[in-house]
């Protein structure tokens, strides 16, 4: 199985997610969330696979989510609106989000990755 792994290099738990899947030996390729955001479509796609709520997708501890009054945005915006605030700016999506093209997690919980990805 081959993994698509959406990670922001520096961030503490997408190294933990990685250090997971290198352990479990697990193949995957990463993605640079900022460098390379994901496309309206693209991440509606994983949002769909997800079975997640979109504001699961949102990096709620992050800078630009504060900076940008996001936390109140989240409750009075149509889907189409958080996808396209979503897509403005890769540090406002949570990370890893990790995908074999059919599943999707989002972050890094020990017990997702082993039901997940093993």
């Amino acid at each position: 199985m081959s993994l698509s792994v959406y990670e922001y290099p520096s961030c503490s738990t997408c190294k933990k997610a990685k250090k997971w899947l290198d352990a479990n030996g697990v193949s995957y390729k990463t993605v640079h969330i900022v460098e390379e955001t994901p496309s309206k479509d693209e991440l509606s796609s994983l949002y769909q696979k997800s079975g997640l709520e979109l504001k699961k997708f949102f990096n709620t501890s992050g800078k630009k989510y504060r900076e940008l009054g996001v936390k109140d945005k989240v409750k009075t915006a149509t889907e189409e609106e958080l996808l396209e605030l979503l897509v403005s700016d890769g540090m406002l999506i949570k990370r890893p989000i990790v995908t074999d093209d059919k599943k999707v997690t989002v972050g890094f919980k020990d017990e997702t990755f082993e039901q997940n990805w093993k």
